[in-house]
């Protein structure tokens, strides 16, 4: 290899490598909280409480079939839960600010007065499910700008992709679902912020023709559901 190949060929790993660092990417679950996971385990009278704030739709507020809304069966306090068996010297506040049917264009309207007050120490956004009336771009524009307004205030924010509506077919390429997923996955990776993908794990149990079985709803999951986001958000306290 004659000296000035050598020296192309080293120029075009080193700016393959650099191109690949510098790609945006989500969150790394073992450091994201890695700060609060060592506030979780200190005892009083040094500790303080932790809030974590979970705004969203009808799925994280509590609702299943028949209007009925199962609190402790959903998947804000079902993370409390498991948080108190790994932390039990924590003092932990989970504070629900969803409400059901609404989309991010509302969640945004009231971020501030709702959400923001509470000071979260980490902030939960699940909308998408509900997104889809409201249209990517839109979508899009209210989600960037909860981020971006939590962002400025330092607090740590985890992105839900949506849980399944029976009416779509999660397995179609291009779904609305989807789209919105992706969508989700890159404002993420953008301001590489945590992200659990939920829809991904929906996908899978799909795929095996068992959907059914977790969900209590045409649109809403039941505890086997919920336990299927539990899974994927304590991974983030569980160094």
């Amino acid at each position: 290899m004659s000296r000035v190949t050598h020296l192309l060929f080293a120029f075009v790993v080193s700016f393959t490598f650099m191109a690949k660092a510098q790609k945006p990417a989500a969150a790394d679950p073992e450091t994201y909280l890695a700060d609060l996971q060592k506030e979780l385990v200190i005892e009083w009278p040094k500790n303080r409480t932790i809030n974590l704030v979970f705004h969203g739709h009808s799925v994280p507020a509590g609702y299943w079939h028949n209007h009925e809304v199962h609190t402790l069966e959903s998947y804000p306090n079902l993370v409390l839960a498991k948080l108190k068996e790994r932390y039990p010297y924590a003092v932990i506040n989970v504070i629900v600010t969803a409400i059901g049917g609404e989309n991010s264009l509302k969640g945004q309207e009231r971020f501030e007065r709702d959400v923001l007050v509470h000071k979260p120490d980490v902030l939960f956004i699940d909308y998408a499910l509900n997104d889809r009336g409201a249209g990517l771009e839109k979508a899009k524009e209210a989600w960037e700008k909860m981020i971006q307004s939590a962002l400025s205030k330092n607090i740590k924010i985890i992105l839900l992709t949506p849980s399944p509506d029976q009416r779509i077919d999660m397995l179609a390429a291009g779904n609305p679902l989807e789209q919105h997923t992706n969508q989700i996955i890159k404002l993420a990776e953008t301001h590489h912020i945590g992200l659990v993908d939920s829809y991904a794990q929906f996908k899978k149990v799909a795929a095996k023709g068992d959907l059914v079985k977790y969900m209590s709803h045409v649109n809403h999951p039941n505890l086997e559901g919920h336990q299927l986001i539990v899974n994927e958000l304590v991974k983030w306290f569980m160094k």
